[in-house]
């Protein structure tokens, strides 16, 4: 950064022994200017640093806070008003680079106003929801949903993209487990996300999945079985008892999920919303 500034300050400096007819910094070296001298003229002044230090790095803000660094702003702001004066004069205005720049910028602009208003909605919705009850859970459910599913479990797990495949390496697995590293590496195809050791609690992952590993025992591979992912086959590598304080965040997650999709499949009977799957 210090180096970034020195450059700045010479450059600045440079510029700032340059004359300038057709901008000001103040007033006065406005109205000295000769009118015939100039096609139009701007002012830079207090308004154009307070609407440019938002912009500005932490460190930049507090060197524009300096005296010298005031004055280097005012020349930066002056500078790219004669380039926009010179550019408009020059009719780059017009130019078909430009003008496609600006189309391709404001199509940008307007996706990320769209995003950021889908968004908004989306929690505003979350949060009424909320407040009024909806999605509340309650100690009661928790204790209760404890009770019933008081375990973690961790898998391993290989997908790939067709039957035949999953039907061979489950054969090899069965037969010799210790292979298993060997053929991950070898045939998954599982997002990165879903590889390595996975654990969940009941109502965190697959219901397929976590199913099978309900009721399989630890060290076991079973499989195969579809999802939208592929064919799977698992391995359980491990299961654990959670303690109630261990395990309540998770569960008011799961349950506070449960009762969204609750609310989501009432929307489904009220408004259509049609999901097209090109793949299926």
């Amino acid at each position: 950064m210090r180096y970034w500034l020195f450059g700045l300050f010479f450059t600045l400096l440079f510029c700032a022994c340059q004359p300038a007819e057709s901008v000001s910094t103040t007033p006065e070296a406005s109205s000295a200017a000769p009118k015939s001298s100039v096609a139009s003229s701007k002012m830079v002044s207090q308004k154009d640093i307070e609407e440019r230090l938002p912009f500005l790095s932490p460190q930049d803000r507090a060197f524009a806070s300096t005296p010298i660094g005031r004055q280097n702003l005012l020349q930066v702001i002056a500078r790219e008003k004669l380039i926009a004066l010179a550019a408009q004069e020059e009719g780059l205005t017009k130019h078909p680079d430009y003008l496609t720049l600006l189309t391709e910028k404001r199509a940008k602009l307007d996706k990320i106003y769209q995003d950021y208003a889908a968004q908004t909605l989306e929690t505003l919705w979350y949060e009424r929801h909320r407040q009024n009850g909806a999605l509340t859970i309650t100690e009661e459910e928790i204790n209760d949903y404890h009770q019933k599913y008081p375990y973690e479990m961790t898998i391993r797990q290989i997908i790939v993209d067709n039957a035949e495949t999953a039907d061979q390496l489950l054969r090899s697995l069965k037969g010799s487990p210790a292979r298993w590293n060997e053929l991950s590496r070898q045939y998954n195809k599982a997002p990165e996300s879903m590889q390595g050791e996975i654990a969940f609690m009941p109502g965190e992952f697959l219901p397929d999945i976590e199913a099978i590993a309900a009721n399989s025992a630890v060290g076991s591979v079973q499989g195969f079985f579809k999802t939208a992912y592929g064919f799977h086959i698992i391995k359980k590598t491990g299961e654990k008892r959670l303690s109630l304080s261990e395990a309540t965040p998770r569960i008011q997650a799961v349950l506070e999920n449960r009762k969204l999709d609750g609310l989501l499949k009432n929307l489904q009977n009220k408004y259509e919303v049609i999901i097209y799957d090109k793949d299926e």
